[in-house]
């Protein structure tokens, strides 16, 4: 018996990093937990304006050069914050892993999209969905379930929402026999 068939399964989360180190490696791409801790490292605000693309990494893995993609303007300010920065990426790795960082700049990234709030479930439909619930005896896993039943619910009459100005004839195409699909007409 091999030692990969006694280990059962395994989360992704612990072979992903071995299994992309070689890819990684060659391009150069930093190190997956310092993309995932970013905004923790260097803050929100510069965050949303810079992010990490390549760690090139000096003799012996320390004193190696981070190139950033910054937006325009926040270039110039990156320069003063230079020792900063250095000090909390270096303090996140733990050792001298980073001695200078190269901005290339870039186009401001497009703002966000606010999402729109999903509508909330109807009293009616609330009230059935407690009732279809009390007979659950395990109270996290009602919980669960009430949470999953009011997103379809609320998914389902957002969905009836945006198509209530659609026609029934509007959306499906009328059978003619012998036409192929795409020569129908409405």
């Amino acid at each position: 018996m091999t030692k990969r068939q006694s280990r059962g399964l395994l989360a992704i989360a612990t072979t992903l990093p071995r299994v992309t180190a070689t890819a990684r490696d060659k391009r150069g791409l930093p190190e997956p937990a310092l993309v995932e801790q970013w905004s923790a490292i260097v803050g929100k605000t510069l965050a949303d304006q810079c992010a990490p693309q390549r760690l090139a990494r000096g003799r012996g893995g320390t004193d190696g050069t981070l190139h950033l993609r910054v937006s325009g303007p926040l270039a110039l300010e990156l320069q003063h914050l230079e020792p900063q920065l250095l000090e909390r990426i270096n303090g996140f790795f733990g050792y001298r892993a980073v001695a200078r960082l190269s901005l290339h700049q870039t186009a401001p990234a497009p703002p966000k999209p606010a999402l729109k709030p999903r509508p909330k479930p109807t009293p009616q439909q609330a009230a059935a969905l407690a009732e279809r619930l009390a007979t659950v005896d395990d109270p996290g896993l009602r919980d669960s379930l009430g949470r999953l039943g009011a997103a379809v619910l609320a998914r389902a009459r957002s969905d009836r929402a945006g198509s209530a100005g659609t026609q029934a004839s509007d959306r499906t195409q009328k059978y003619e026999p012998g036409i192929p699909p795409q020569r129908r007409l409405l």
